[in-house]
């Protein structure tokens, strides 16, 4: 070898005996936190001190779990409702309480720790979640949550975690060995107050443009003349016999006629298929046995991309061979994309280049610009997401089929009222998109600031 690559190499890596907090390879030459020394430090664990109410789990009694969201999502109830302790399976369990720290052993290397809100006061967890009484006297409990969940503290958690890729947990030695920058309990009232400011600010631009997006399905079913959705069929023990009129039928399913049946509306303009007005087809999925099949400059769009925007690019590429030995085919730019299964059922996309897709994507292509606007179509069946959930069929991976997708009934006004409400709702989408970017830059402008109090 050559003595360029030689000094590349470090074989040697030398640590003060005082900050062995851990005796892990990775940990001791992962991730190292660059903080400001313009404060003084403290040890994570002089601040806090571990919860230990243990109970055990009666079956007979109500209780309430907690889950914690990654990337400082906040702690939240588990479950919509109270859980009986029959079916708890983990009987011995801890309670927590209101404005404690919770740490998620798992999730802690993606940043799932938090302060117990209020409404959780009681509620239980298992020995995967650890809590602890915050000593307020030197910290406040939302500073300690911000310096915990920024990018390098959450990579440091990441460091010392260890096991299985989706099981890996902190060492939690390690964790409240680690020492953090303590300012005045002023200085950290203050910096926890300017940053929660600001994600006030971000939630109300937020706020702003979800009302913009309900006002636009408000103006949508005004123009078209939408009347007041037909009333479900009302359930009675004693109804031996209840009637549908035929032509309001979307869907046969005895589930579906009686609980989605006040999604159907009428309208002053006349409907027509969907398949009246364009082609309908889906793609497929190349085996995922060769290598030679994928990785090719053919793009294929599956429906984890379809977010109602218009789409340039994809996360996979197939090669023509791919193509060739698939169900799958290129359809044109300017195409739309209808997602059938699962959690994306209703999602849509409007292709900006050629593509394929896979088999769960529904494609209208050919569409007839003589009866219908492309964006009218693609704006209109967005507003009906809902409905086509409603739809549905299947327990676990429920699905559309291309069927409901061609006998879809959409209302067709006069080309120069499609390009009125076109215009309008563009316009619209604009805002919402601007008010989304600043609600983000607000966001993003914070967790900057804030870091730049606390690290070099």
């Amino acid at each position: 070898m050559g003595g360029d690559r030689l000094n590349i190499k470090k074989f040697l890596y030398f640590i003060p005996f005082q900050k062995l907090q851990n005796w892990s390879v990775q940990f001791l030459t992962g991730t190292k936190i660059e903080f400001t020394a313009a404060y003084p430090m403290v040890r994570i664990g002089d601040f806090l001190s571990r919860n230990r109410n243990l109970i055990k789990i009666e079956d007979k009694k109500e209780y309430v779990r907690v889950r914690i969201k990654t990337h400082n999502g906040g702690v939240e109830r588990r479950e919509k409702n109270n859980v009986l302790g029959e079916n708890i399976g983990t009987k011995k369990q801890c309670v927590i309480s209101e404005g404690q720290f919770i740490v998620s052993k798992i999730d802690a290397r993606n940043g799932a720790m938090g302060i117990v809100p209020k409404e959780l006061d009681g509620a239980i967890v298992t020995q995967d979640f650890l809590s602890y009484n915050i000593d307020t006297n030197i910290i406040n409990p939302q500073y300690f949550v911000l310096v915990s969940t920024t990018k390098s503290f959450v990579d440091f958690c990441q460091s010392c975690s260890s096991g299985t890729t989706n099981r890996q947990r902190i060492n939690i030695d390690a964790f409240l060995s680690q020492q953090i920058p303590l300012p005045t309990l002023e200085d950290q009232n203050k910096f926890v107050t300017t940053f929660f400011s600001s994600m006030m600010q971000s939630d109300q631009l937020i706020q702003q443009a979800y009302s913009i997006k309900k006002q636009i399905n408000v103006f949508l079913q005004d123009k078209l003349g939408m009347n007041t959705p037909i009333r479900p069929i009302e359930k009675s023990p004693k109804a031996l016999l209840s009637f549908v009129n035929y032509s309001n039928i979307q869907k046969w399913g005895f589930e579906f006629v009686t609980e989605n049946y006040n999604s159907l509306v009428s309208a002053s303009y006349p409907y027509k298929k969907l398949s009246h007005l364009c082609n309908i087809s889906s793609g497929g999925t190349p085996s995922r046995g060769s290598e030679h099949f994928y990785g090719g400059d053919i793009p294929w769009v599956k429906t984890g991309e379809l977010k109602d925007e218009i789409l340039t690019d994809t996360e996979e590429k197939l090669t023509q061979l791919g193509l060739n030995n698939s169900s799958a085919k290129i359809y044109p730019k300017g195409s739309l994309i209808i997602a059938m299964y699962g959690a994306t059922i209703g999602k849509t996309a409007k292709l900006g280049v050629d593509a394929a897709t896979n088999q769960a994507c529904a494609v209208l292509f050919n569409i007839d610009s003589k009866q219908i606007l492309t964006d009218y179509l693609w704006l209109y069946l967005q507003s009906q997401s809902d409905n086509f959930k409603s739809m549905a069929y299947g327990g676990a991976q429920p699905n559309i089929n291309a069927g409901i997708i061609s006998n879809y009934d959409i209302p067709l006004p006069p080309i120069n009222v499609q390009k009125e409400i076109v215009e309008h709702i563009n316009n619209q989408i604009g805002i919402i998109r601007q008010l989304r970017e600043q609600s983000h830059s607000i966001r993003e402008k914070a967790k900057q600031e804030f870091e730049a109090k606390i690290f070099n």
